[in-house]
């Protein structure tokens, strides 16, 4: 009889010793990922094309989505990146003003969304650290930030052109070799002084 007890009191203490282990561990590794860290905002759209971007929803979802990400943990930022995986994608697939449907925007656009996709990988590590989600998080920022950065590049260029008086064939620019953004900026100036002119007439 006593040796049955004995055995039940030493496998009490073992198995005690072992939940604590586990606690110690579980505990080790939660805090980190719950730390609130700061991140830097995306470059914006500058105000002066606000109006052009205004009515992009998909565009404005994934600005305000990311938005939430200044103060946040690694576990806060698992747990949200099926959702902004599916706002990236949806700006993706879905139509944009057609100035943008343009290889190196694209581009920049499949950047994006790959590196949402690791995001939400990484949910499914068990071993994945915060600084990991940490770096993660910068890049997609980064990434966001180029998708902005090329639209006020485009917009610019457009504005550029769209301020030139000039018809081309004064100024011997070789037509073949100006990309359909530029084509259409200056067929849209051609037509609109060839509309002013018949009204003056």
């Amino acid at each position: 009889m006593k040796n049955i007890i004995y055995v039940l009191g030493l496998f009490c203490i073992i198995s005690c010793n072992e939940t604590k282990e586990d606690t110690i561990v579980e505990n080790k590794d939660k805090p980190s990922m719950s730390i609130v860290r700061k991140y830097a905002t995306a470059k914006k759209i500058s105000p002066i094309y606000q109006e052009e971007t205004k009515d992009w929803a998909e565009l404005k979802a994934v600005d305000e989505f990311l938005g939430r990400f200044q103060n946040v943990s690694a576990k806060e930022i698992l747990s949200n990146s099926i959702e902004l995986e599916g706002l990236v994608a949806s700006l993706k697939k879905e139509s944009k003003p057609e100035m943008f449907n343009i290889p190196s925007f694209k581009a920049r656009l499949n950047i994006l969304h790959n590196e949402t996709l690791r995001l939400v990988d990484m949910r499914d590590i068990p071993a994945i650290t915060a600084n990991e989600v940490d770096v993660q998080t910068k890049k997609i920022i980064n990434s966001f930030s180029a998708v902005n950065d090329k639209i006020n590049t485009i917009l610019s260029k457009k504005r550029f052109e769209d301020a030139i008086d000039i018809d081309v064939k004064y100024i011997g620019l070789d037509s073949t070799k100006i990309d359909s953004v530029s084509k259409k900026s200056i067929n849209e100036n051609l037509q609109r002084k060839l509309e002013e002119k018949t009204k003056n007439q």
